[in-house]
């Protein structure tokens, strides 16, 4: 969603060059890919290696994102369904411009939850076949049909938001124009969206 500013573009660019190199090495034409489809997981998974490598999130910023997929957790269970950003924001004792900033504060430093899954699970291999979309060049079958699963949970406006920036990848602004809100509020949907997909995937696991 947007790059820490403590990251420097060029060496998010190096590190994609040692993936392709990486790709370049290791890619079979026989295993059924395409070579783009092969490259770009093995590009987005060096870029993703090196900003977990710079620890360039606060611990401030982690533990309050974990904070909110607590208390999202709890409140979604207690109330079969999903919970409004002022029930949060109460939960959490804060006013809701206060949720709404650390909304703000934990977006900008996000990895996708199902980058870290394949992390933990593995990368897809070179025959999985082209993805039809970014989300399932990231998982296999399997984590497709949770995640599936899990979107359909969320609220319309933020499974509209999702679809806006991964399937039409359309950026901040336009997404913001067609949800009649500012960038920013952008943000913190996203935010607020990725918790709730953490939770479901979490209990999934």
């Amino acid at each position: 969603m947007k790059l820490p500013s403590g990251i420097d573009l060029d060496d998010l660019i190096q590190a994609g060059t040692v993936g392709l190199l990486d790709a370049l090495q290791r890619f079979d034409a026989n295993a059924g890919a395409s070579f783009s489809t092969f490259a770009s997981q093995r590009i987005r998974g060096a870029m993703i290696d090196e900003l977990r490598t710079r620890d360039w999130l606060p611990r401030s910023v982690r533990r309050n994102a974990r904070a909110v997929d607590q208390c999202v957790h709890r409140l979604e269970q207690k109330l079969g369904r999903p919970a409004e950003e002022r029930e949060i924001a109460n939960e959490m004792g804060m006013d809701l411009e206060q949720y709404r900033q650390l909304l703000t504060d934990t977006n900008n430093g996000l990895l996708l939850p199902y980058e870290e899954m394949v992390a933990e699970r593995g990368e897809p291999e070179a025959g999985s076949g082209s993805p039809p979309s970014p989300f399932a060049a990231l998982v296999d079958s399997e984590q497709r049909e949770q995640l599936t699963a899990a979107i359909e949970t969320l609220p319309e406006r933020e499974k509209l938001l999702l679809a806006l920036y991964y399937q039409e990848e359309l950026n901040l602004k336009e997404i913001g124009a067609v949800l009649g809100v500012t960038e920013s509020r952008v943000c913190q949907l996203h935010s607020q969206a990725v918790s709730r997909l953490r939770v479901r995937l979490a209990d999934s696991a």
